[in-house]
């Protein structure tokens, strides 16, 4: 399998019969990957030298090269496949939908709406995602950097404040919210926190902080 190339960027294409897609250059050979508008626009542009996570899939007529930015959205595009329902396609339309973390965030919180307003999708398919991945997310989750604890990248002086707000991200990060959901809440409830070594605060703080971003 091929894990990732490195090379140059010589041809974006957002829209073409084949869909979404990007040509890699690498020791003079060029390599065709179909990918979604979000990533693409995530891409450098031509003539630029970058690294793309590949995921090879193999049919009965072609061998499809799906390309992406991030190493967590090729391993989440490989995990949507699994769910039978879910092809090439859809799986990079839901990765257009929402990035990785986001959408392990609306699995892990049975979001099946927000899942089923992907072209595509619909109810039924929704349900069957949450149904058979959610276990899987959590689990996949808590191995990757999508977890990740940052309390070790921010410094305290207080090792009880430290405490708190390790205990608070253990919270937020049960209950389905993305590592970025979690950290940008948390930063907002150091700032606003009148007891900064309250972790029950905050939580509130980092909740109702998330919740306004979301509406």
């Amino acid at each position: 399998m091929i894990n990732y190339l490195k090379g140059t960027i010589v041809h974006k294409q957002e829209n073409s019969t084949y869909g979404c897609n990007f040509t890699v250059e690498v020791n003079n050979i060029g390599y065709f990957l179909l990918t979604n508008k979000r990533i693409l626009g995530e891409l450098p542009g031509e003539n630029t030298e970058t690294t793309v996570y590949t995921s090879l899939i193999h049919k009965e007529d072609a061998m499809i090269l799906c390309g992406f930015k991030a190493r967590e959205d090729r391993d989440l595009f490989n995990i949507l496949q699994g769910v039978s329902g879910i092809g090439t396609r859809v799986a990079l339309l839901l990765l257009e939908q929402f990035n990785a973390c986001e959408l392990v965030s609306v699995v892990v919180k049975e979001d099946d709406k927000a899942l089923a307003k992907t072209k595509g999708v619909g109810p039924k398919l929704a349900k069957k995602i949450i149904l058979e991945l959610k276990d899987k997310l959590v689990n996949w989750r808590d191995t990757t950097d999508l977890s990740t604890s940052t309390a070790h990248k921010i410094s305290f002086d207080d090792e009880k404040i430290k405490k708190s707000y390790t205990e608070a991200e253990t919270v937020l990060l049960s209950l389905g919210y993305c590592k970025e959901e979690v950290d940008g809440g948390l930063k907002k409830a150091l700032s606003k926190a009148t007891n900064s070594q309250d972790s029950e605060e905050l939580l509130r703080i980092a909740l109702q902080w998330i919740s306004a971003e979301e509406n």
